[in-house]
């Protein structure tokens, strides 16, 4: 689908200007919002402010600017479909082919000690993820991207499809827009329930770190999800597997119990013996003088 006008909104600046100047340059016309307008117009980059496009002001202290139906009708109708191209010309929308957003910082607020709930509830995007979700639904027609890291392979694409984008990247950018989407509405979610103790729920969304060898067995699959690497690093030797990464959990809450330098040997989440001391070499010592059979082919 060739990429005619652009819709440009983001909290994260990082490389827009470079992304919209090389989409003017390939003659897509850009509309943009608040702040991420006025840092394209200091590039000088030619941009129709929102309000231009929707023929309605920005309200509420910018709570509601892109919730208008130019907005989701030139991202939801159908192209090619003769109903929606009727209905399209009717009602005034113009084709918005492509959309860039990123979401007001509400992860980033809420880790800060001490905000407070007024400051992260200015800080849930409602604009933001409804133009995410009515690019994304209609992926057939327009291209929908939510991360910067993003910005260089649609351009590549375009450059290489005489501006327009391919369906296998307009549906690899869909999952990953509904993706993040969702994460959003969880940390939000999450956010808001921390003070539930009771009939409360907590949802987590993890990326994927490494698909490992096999799971316990040789002959089950298995997958390490979270922030593991974040915290340990191999040195040397082959993958790690499952049930050295069950191992390596264990054995750190264990010793994480001890305020003195500690030494654990487990096997198979089972600890086999555990030292303490402040000289290491004899907390090691001490740990392995509880059974010098069991460590075999243990962690340490």
């Amino acid at each position: 689908m060739k990429i005619t006008r652009a819709l440009i909104s983001v909290s994260d600046k990082t490389g827009v200007a470079q992304f919209a100047r090389a989409l003017e340059r390939q003659g897509v016309d850009i509309i943009s919002t608040g702040g991420t307008a006025e840092l394209l117009r200091k590039e000088k980059i030619p941009v129709r402010e929102i309000s231009q496009f929707t023929a309605f002001p920005e309200v509420l202290e910018g709570r509601v600017k892109t919730l208008h139906p130019r907005v989701h009708g030139g991202l939801l109708y159908k192209r090619g479909n003769e109903k929606h191209e009727a209905e399209a010309r009717e009602c005034g929308f113009e084709p918005i082919d492509l959309v860039a957003v990123n979401l007001y910082p509400f992860e980033a607020t809420v880790a800060r000690p001490g905000v407070t709930l007024a400051e992260a509830i200015e800080n849930i995007d409602i604009g933001g993820p409804s133009m995410i979700r009515s690019a994304a639904k209609n992926y057939e027609s327009v291209t929908v991207v939510v991360d910067p890291a993003d910005y260089e392979a649609v351009l590549e694409n375009m450059r290489d499809n005489n501006g327009e984008t391919t369906l296998k990247l307009r549906e690899r950018l869909a999952i990953k827009a509904f993706i993040r989407t969702a994460e959003y509405d969880r940390a939000i979610a999450n956010f808001l329930n921390r003070e539930q103790t009771t009939e409360a729920s907590f949802s987590l969304s993890l990326p994927l770190v490494t698909r490992l060898r096999y799971g316990e067995n040789p002959h089950q699959t298995a997958a390490l999800y979270g922030d593991f690497d974040r915290h340990y690093e191999k040195l040397h030797g082959k993958e790690l597997s499952f049930n050295n990464i069950l191992d390596i959990s264990a054995a750190t809450q264990l010793i994480a119990e001890f305020e003195e330098p500690a030494v654990a040997i487990l096997k198979h989440t089972n600890p086999c013996g555990v030292g303490v001391d402040p000289d290491l070499r004899k907390a090691w010592n001490k740990a392995f003088a509880t059974d010098k059979q069991a460590p075999f082919g243990g962690i340490i």
